[in-house]
C-alpha cells in the first residue's frame, strides 16, 4: 500500500480536529463543562483519547475553541440567510440576534463558555476565534463604523455583557430587553433581524449543530 499523499493527511486531521470540536459542543451542552470529560469527548468523536491532546493543550482551550466555531458558523448563517442583504443595519441587527439567540437556546453550554473565559488565559487564539472576529469586524465596518479597531471591541463587549446578563442563575434578563437595548444603542428597527417573535426558532433548545461542523466533506469545505 503506498503512503497517503500529504494532502490526504491533512484532509483527515481535519476532520479529526472537526469531530472533536462538534462533540464537545454536544457534550458540554448536555452535561456541562465538569460532567464531560477529554475521553467523553474522544468516544463521542470516535477518536484516540490521545489525539485530543494533538490539536487542544486542553479541555477548556477544546471547548473555547468548539463554541467560537459554534458562534462564527451561527453569525455566518445569519449573516448569509436570505434574503441576502449588504445593507449594514439588518447585517448588524442580524448579528446581535445570532449572539443572543446562543444564549436563549443553549444556556447551559453558554454559560460554561462565558466562564471560561473569566479564567486566567482568557480569550483562546484559535482559527475560530479569529473567524468570529473576523464577521464581527466586518460587521461593524458595513454598520459604517469610523474606528472599526475601536467600535469592534466595544460591541463585542456588550455582545457579552447581554449574553452574561441573559444567563445570571435565579436573575436572569430577558433577552427581548437586553436585544431592545442594543437596537436602541445602534439606532435599528425592531422589526430588523430575527425579531423574537418571528424567529421559529426560538426556544428550540439544544438541536442538532452538525451542519457547523464539516467532518465529511472536502478540503475546500468551510
Amino acid at each position: 500500500m503506498s503512503p497517503r499523499s500529504a494532502s490526504v493527511n491533512e484532509e483527515l486531521r481535519r476532520r479529526s480536529r472537526e469531530r472533536l470540536l462538534q462533540a464537545a459542543v454536544e457534550l458540554v451542552g448536555e452535561h456541562g463543562f465538569e460532567a464531560t470529560t477529554l475521553g467523553d469527548i474522544a468516544d463521542r468523536a470516535g477518536s484516540a483519547r490521545g489525539l485530543v491532546s494533538y490539536y487542544f493543550p486542553g479541555k477548556r482551550q477544546l471547548v473555547q475553541s468548539a463554541v467560537h466555531r459554534l458562534m462564527h458558523r451561527t453569525l455566518e448563517e445569519a449573516l448569509e440567510r436570505e434574503p441576502r442583504t449588504e445593507d449594514g443595519r439588518e447585517r448588524l441587527a442580524r448579528a446581535i440576534d445570532a449572539i443572543l439567540g446562543l444564549a436563549r437556546d443553549r444556556p447551559v453550554l453558554m454559560r460554561q463558555h462565558m466562564a471560561g473565559l473569566l479564567q486566567a488565559e482568557g480569550f483562546v487564539q484559535c482559527p475560530e476565534q479569529r473567524r468570529l472576529a473576523e464577521l464581527l469586524g466586518d460587521t461593524v465596518a458595513g454598520y459604517g463604523a469610523q474606528d472599526v479597531t475601536a467600535d469592534y471591541p466595544m460591541l463585542r463587549a456588550l455582545l457579552m455583557g447581554a449574553v452574561y446578563a441573559a444567563l445570571v442563575p435565579g436573575v436572569p434578563m430577558p433577552v427581548p430587553v437586553l436585544r431592545a437595548e442594543l437596537f436602541q444603542r445602534y439606532g435599528l428597527d425592531w422589526e430588523m433581524g430575527m425579531p423574537p417573535e418571528s424567529d421559529p426558532c426560538a426556544g428550540a433548545g439544544e438541536g442538532d449543530v452538525s451542519r457547523f461542523f464539516a467532518t465529511g466533506d472536502g478540503p475546500g469545505s468551510p
